[in-house]
Parts: C-alpha cells; sequence; structure tokens
C-alpha cells in the first residue's frame, strides 16, 4: 500500500529536497559519503565531456563552447592579440576612473575585463579556467539557464568595479579578477572533484582558488586581482546559495532584462519565465543538492 505525504503550500506546485526527505531519516553522517559521491560523479562526468570535446579538432571545440564562456575567451584573446600587433595600448581600455567620470570614456567600465595580460604562462592559464572552469559551469550547473549565468557574470564585474573604486583595492585590469571569480564559485559547486596540481599535489576543488593564491604568491605574481576575484565569487555565492538557505529567501534573482536580452539575442537556452530553481539545503562546504520534483 503506497503512502503519500502532502504538504499544504500556498502555490500549487513545490519540490521536495532530497536532502531532507534523507536526513530526517538516516544520520547525516552516514549521508555526507552518498554526496560526495554523487558531486564527484557528476564533476567526472563534466570532465569527461571536456576532454573528449578537447581532443577534437580546434574548430570543433571552438564551436562545441557554450555562448557566454566563449563569447568572453574570445574577446580576451581578441584584446591580447591586438595589443601584441600594435593596435592600441592597454591603457586606452584600463579603467581609469578619472577619466570615466571627467571626460566621460565609460567604455572603461567594459573594456578592462578582457585583458589578463601580455601572452605568457599566466596568461594561458588564466584562459585555460574560462576554457574548463567556465564551460563546465555554464554546461553543467547552469546548463540550458544562460540568463542565469550571464547574471552570475554582470553580477560579478558589477561588484569588482565597485570594490576597485576603493583606493586600496584599485586594479587597471579586472579580467583576471572575473576569472577568478569563475573559478571560485565552481570550486563552490564541485567542492569535492579531485584537482591535480600540475602533477604535484592532489586535492579538492574547495581548496583549489587558495592553492591557486598560494601560487601567485611564490611566483612573484600580484594578490591582489585574485583575492577581488574570491570576494565577488563569495558574495555572489553567500546571496544564492547559503543566504537562501538560512531565510529561504532569494535576494539575487536574475533580472527580467536580462532573460529578455538573451531571448532578442537567441543565446544559448533562453527562457520564458525568470525563475530560478530552489537551492538545496545542506552544509556551506558541500555544492547543489539533489531534489526530487514534487
Amino acid at each position: 500500500m503506497r503512502t503519500q505525504l502532502t504538504v499544504e503550500k500556498t502555490q500549487p506546485s513545490f519540490k521536495v529536497d532530497l536532502d531532507l526527505a534523507l536526513m530526517a531519516l538516516l544520520d547525516w553522517s552516514g549521508l555526507e559519503p552518498t554526496i560526495q559521491r554523487l558531486e564527484r560523479k557528476r564533476a567526472e562526468g563534466l570532465n569527461r565531456r571536456f576532454l573528449s570535446v578537447s581532443m577534437s579538432t580546434p574548430a570543433e571545440f571552438y564551436n562545441s563552447l557554450p555562448p557566454i564562456s566563449k563569447a568572453y575567451g574570445t574577446m580576451c584573446l581578441v584584446a591580447t592579440t591586438a595589443f601584441h600587433l600594435g593596435l592600441f595600448p592597454p591603457m586606452y581600455t584600463a579603467l581609469i576612473y578619472e577619466l570615466v567620470f571627467k571626460h566621460f570614456q565609460v567604455w572603461r567600465l567594459v573594456t578592462n575585463f578582457f585583458f589578463l595580460g601580455k601572452f605568457s604562462i599566466n596568461f594561458g592559464i588564466r584562459l585555460l579556467m574560462i576554457a574548463r572552469y567556465g564551460v563546465q559551469l555554464e554546461k553543467g550547473v547552469f546548463e540550458r539557464r544562460t540568463a542565469d549565468f550571464l547574471w552570475m557574470m554582470i553580477f560579478g564585474a558589477l561588484t569588482l568595479l565597485v570594490l576597485s573604486a576603493i583606493p586600496l583595492l584599485w586594479t587597471p585590469f579586472l579580467g583576471v579578477s572575473l576569472v577568478f571569480m569563475l573559478l571560485y564559485v565552481w570550486s563552490r559547486e564541485f567542492p569535492n572533484a579531485q584537482i591535480n596540481l600540475y602533477g604535484l599535489v592532489q586535492l579538492k576543488a574547495f581548496y583549489f582558488p587558495w592553492a591557486m593564491l598560494a601560487l601567485d604568491v611564490i611566483f612573484g605574481s600580484q594578490i591582489l586581482p585574485d583575492l577581488l576575484g574570491i570576494v565577488a565569487g563569495h558574495l555572489y555565492y553567500f546571496l544564492t546559495v547559503l543566504h537562501p538557505l538560512s531565510t529561504g529567501k532569494n535576494i539575487l534573482k536574475t533580472p527580467r532584462w536580462v532573460h529578455k536580452l538573451v531571448a532578442r539575442f537567441r543565446i544559448g537556452y533562453p527562457t520564458t519565465a525568470p525563475a530560478q530553481p530552489e537551492r538545496a539545503a545542506g552544509v556551506a562546504f558541500r555544492g547543489r543538492g539533489y531534489r526530487l520534483n514534487g
């Protein structure tokens, strides 16, 4: 005989979180390894998809990239290539607030995000972060949610602009910070994925941004852009995951105009309604939960 559980709610349809249902029956200590295995399998599946595509021709790999990550990575590559060809000096695109407000050079608020530095190992690593972790986010967590992914990028850029307005935190180019924000959000969504750091150390993805930050300190690179990216990424994760878990309210929903923009230009997967799926309940160190549709 089947037992049916009904919950009275103001909305006609709702989602029942699988974590909540299982935690009511099982001890969390026994459930945690299962959740970790599910998260690892999800991350491994995305890695296999990435590697299978990356072993194809360059044109096939480029065409397989999701729209937002592909567009941003392409603009970063074009900006650095144009600099090396002598088409423009980078300072024409740098974030200089005095020129923005006094001379109305408002393009600097956007163009500074596309310069990742000169062609170098660090440039290649940042571009690879977009092609790997940005793509995994857009194809995995944000699959068929192009507007939500675009809004995450826009929110991150606005946050970085505000932080950079503080004199002690000012940096002329925020591209590295935006890439590091993508890396941080990915590490929170796939915290138990295993990362092999240059073939030397294997660690969980949750610690990956901090390991990259430590490497920048060791190699003498600037750490301020990395720190700004971590702050922006954590603010986004707090407002979209941690705060809704504690209060039940999502105060950072994707605006309607972003959905209209995606639908207008037919970018990725436009949605008819600006609705975001509810985040799963759980601990802060774990990624998204697994839900049953009720």
